[in-house]
């Protein structure tokens, strides 16, 4: 039988929990097909649709909470449609005991015949979660493909075109579609072809250091200055040096006599010079002589004056003489000591001894090489064993075993915008168990909701995954479960849901895989109510959620 309940000041209506639906609930707008016709006393007398959250007036009929409150708002004195009598808001009360038929009605599954289940009304939409014929979008970002449920894990890892496979030369994640222009234009580790044409083949990375040692790499002879103007492969450049040895020599030759003629012209040129400036030095002391006389001759006087100037001219010309004579000389020396070839030749001989050496370094090099790679892979195993050894010993440290688990999520508005940019759409608690060896659990919430709290609420499922005692348990699973996000001020407000493991679901079977699919609540608590400043569900970007399992009658190994 209904209790009554007085309508709160502000016109909506109290909540009255109860632990056999506050888990429960149903879409208004989907069109159900009941199992059996649907009956009058659960229809709303303004829709005409089933029953949601069932209120009844005073002249008893019922009528959806939504329904109710909209015929207050079209009229300020609203009647009953079905009486015409006047509804009084204070005589108006939520039908909890109608709610639990309502829920209670069993529906076939919107994809009948292929899916044959029938559901109760209440969980509907948790087995909509469950169906393998529910028809849903690939999770993949880009792809548009609407596939079944069951066929979802197939097309994920085989069919679809935006799914992520690992680049196999440098290991990097990248989508499918996208792989082979990765490949040519992005992977360092693609092999590409030398662009000499030799032989090898190298990676991307290192393509510029191999044309600088490549052997079919067009070099200029060493000789080119002199003369020999051949381009010839690297690989081939000793041989064709072995090969051109006397044509490089007589090249060598012809300069170097080239260059002993011109200093030959120096010489010459030096001694017309040295001849140029002994007469002019004769004709200077013939001045001389002269000056000496006139002096004694006329004194100071105007003549005098002309043939000093003479004389001065004289001079400078013979002081530049002397100056490019000296250039000359140093011209020439320097010209002799570059054409000495003793040092050429010894150069060349220690360049032979440096490349005998580097060839044995490269083999050697060749050795140490492959060494350092098993090296480097000994090592990455081990790293990897010590990542997974350090990942479990957390886990062994932070598990529960009495049934209860305190699931702190940092970071909320991160993961809440990688959730409703789609990347990351659930998180997933430590597991927990309820004793030493009994059921491995842990808990799952979309942040951004799943199903019928999608992008408004976040939802909290309850999962049972594979343990290592699951043969010795007894199956399925029975306990009830209370999901709960808690008050961080300390009063003690915390939003609870409790709901009882259905026995003839999926979800609380013995697990086949690691883990069966979830079961909970879509809508457990609304992000209006969770992120509100007056409220202290969220702290320091930090949350609570806390699972308890009834371990009444519960027998431990």
């Amino acid at each position: 039988m209904a209790c009554e309940e007085p309508a709160a000041p502000s016109g909506t209506f109290t909540r009255q929990n109860s632990s056999s639906t506050s888990s429960l609930d149903f879409e208004p707008e989907a069109d159900y097909r009941f199992v059996e016709s649907l009956e009058e006393r659960y229809k709303c007398a303004y829709c005409r649709r089933v029953l949601r959250n069932p209120h009844q007036t005073g002249c008893g009929h019922r009528f959806c909470q939504q329904c109710i409150l909209a015929l207050r708002e079209l009229n300020a004195v609203p009647t009953c449609p079905v009486d015409k009598e006047t509804i009084k808001m204070h005589e108006v009360f939520k039908d909890n005991c109608c709610k639990r038929e309502v829920l209670n009605l069993h529906v076939f599954c919107k994809n009948f015949p292929e899916c044959n289940s029938k559901v109760i009304l209440g969980r509907y939409q948790e087995h909509l979660l469950q169906c393998l014929f529910e028809s849903m979008q690939c999770t993949n970002d880009g792809c548009q493909d609407q596939i079944l449920r069951k066929d979802l894990k197939e097309h994920l890892s085989q069919h679809c075109k935006f799914r992520e496979e690992r680049c196999q030369y440098c290991n990097t994640y990248v989508v499918l579609i996208n792989i082979k222009n990765h490949e040519k234009n992005d992977c360092p580790d693609y092999p590409v072809p030398c662009l000499q044409n030799c032989s090898q083949i190298i990676l991307k990375k290192e393509i510029e250091k191999h044309h600088a040692v490549c052997p079919e790499a067009e070099v200029d002879c060493p000789y080119k200055q002199y003369g020999c103007h051949v381009k010839v492969k690297r690989g081939k450049l000793a041989e064709h040096e072995n090969s051109a040895l006397r044509e490089h020599m007589l090249q060598i030759l012809d300069k170097n006599s080239r260059l002993e003629e011109q200093i030959s012209d120096l010489y010459k040129s030096l001694e017309c010079k040295e001849i140029k400036i002994q007469q002019l030095a004769d004709a200077i002391q013939k001045c001389e002589k002269e000056f000496r006389q006139y002096t004694q001759l006329y004194g100071n006087n105007s003549n005098l004056m002309v043939s000093t100037q003479a004389l001065a001219n004289h001079l400078d010309k013979s002081a530049r003489l002397e100056s490019q004579v000296k250039q000359l000389i140093q011209m020439a020396n320097q010209q002799q000591s570059k054409l000495d070839l003793r040092p050429l030749f010894d150069t060349i001989e220690n360049m032979k001894q440096k490349i005998a050496l580097m060839e044995t370094y490269d083999q050697r090099l060749v050795v140490l090489e492959d060494q350092s790679s098993k090296h480097d892979l000994q090592i990455n195993i081990h790293k990897a064993q010590l990542n997974k050894n350090e990942e479990r010993f957390k886990l062994l440290e932070g598990t529960c075993y009495n049934g209860k688990l305190i699931w702190k999520i940092t970071d909320y508005k991160l993961k809440k915008k990688e959730a409703v940019e789609g990347r990351v759409l659930s998180i997933a608690s430590q597991p927990f168990y309820t004793s030493r060896c009994g059921y491995r659990l842990c808990a799952r919430a979309y942040l951004n909701g799943d199903g019928s709290g999608k992008g408004t609420h976040i939802s909290l499922y309850f999962v049972v995954m594979r343990g290592e005692f699951d043969s010795l348990l007894l199956w399925p699973f029975k306990q009830k479960v209370t999901l709960m996000l808690l008050d961080q001020s300390g009063k003690k407000n915390h939003i609870v849901e409790v709901f009882r493991a259905d026995p003839n679901s999926s979800s609380f079977k013995r697990p086949d895989g690691e883990m069966n699919i979830a079961s909970g609540c879509p809508r457990f608590v609304p992000h209006a109510v969770l992120e509100n400043t007056k409220n202290t569900y969220i702290r320091d970007d930090t949350l609570f959620l806390k699972v308890v399992v009834d371990l009444t009658d519960l027998e431990e190994l």
